[in-house]
């Protein structure tokens, strides 16, 4: 067994390891453990009955968090004339067309999130290699891949949150700060597990919501019930 160190042991101590706790006290004891020097990420971990080899177990979406996530987003847009003015305009950081596509062919990816109109993804296709691997790729099924410029950068800029299903069945995300309130936290925790449950796939059978668990970024895990999520 790995040596835990005395930071380590006192955060654990108080929660117990297999029992599943209502989501306002394990959001309680999440932010009493988050003792670091920054400001801790709360993050949300959702084992899904899903098998994401089959093409209809795949799950994917985005979030509008309604406390926003506490993070500030570098937003980049491909898009040219009005759309290019437009993303500008709803406070994009970087905007371009084939000059950005070079920038990025070079490795300088100066955003965290990419938007893209639709007559720009002949050539952003040209970036899936370098894009794909991060997960930033636009995709009109998370709403990255739009007419609507404005609306996306905004929302991306005001707490939205992509998810994609992983290979063990697993979605995680950030869905706050330590230094958000409970009331905030639990509001956003249950906003993001309701997204997941509308983009269910089809092929999804049985418990979908099979165990979920929260923690910060430093802290330990705590089980939530998942019946207190309303799943």
């Amino acid at each position: 067994m790995a040596h835990q160190g005395k930071r380590v042991k006192a955060a654990r101590e108080g929660i117990e390891p297999l029992k599943l706790y209502p989501l306002d006290e394990a959001v309680k004891l999440v932010k009493s453990r988050a003792g670091a020097k920054f400001d801790e990420t709360v993050e949300v971990a959702l084992n899904l009955g899903v098998d994401p080899r089959h093409a209809d177990q795949m799950v994917r979406g985005v979030c509008q968090l309604p406390n926003g996530s506490g993070r500030t987003l570098r937003v980049g847009v491909f898009a040219k004339g009005a759309k290019a003015d437009e993303a500008k305009a709803a406070g994009a950081d970087v905007v371009g067309a084939e000059d950005l596509v070079e920038l990025v062919q070079k490795g300088t990816i100066d955003f965290d999130r990419c938007i893209a109109t639709p007559d720009m993804m002949p050539l952003v296709g040209r970036l899936g290699k370098i894009l794909g691997p991060r997960g930033m790729m636009p995709n009109p099924k998370v709403g990255t891949v739009t007419q609507d410029v404005e609306a996306a950068v905004k929302a991306a800029k005001g707490g939205a949150v992509e998810f994609r299903v992983e290979k063990a069945g697993i979605i995680h995300a950030g869905v706050g700060k330590a230094s958000f309130n409970d009331t905030q936290l639990v509001e956003n925790i249950k906003a993001f597990t309701d997204a997941v449950q509308k983009a269910r796939p089809s092929g999804a059978k049985g418990t979908f919501v099979q165990r979920v668990a929260i923690s910060s970024t430093m802290g330990p895990g705590v089980k939530v019930d998942p019946a207190s999520l309303g799943t």
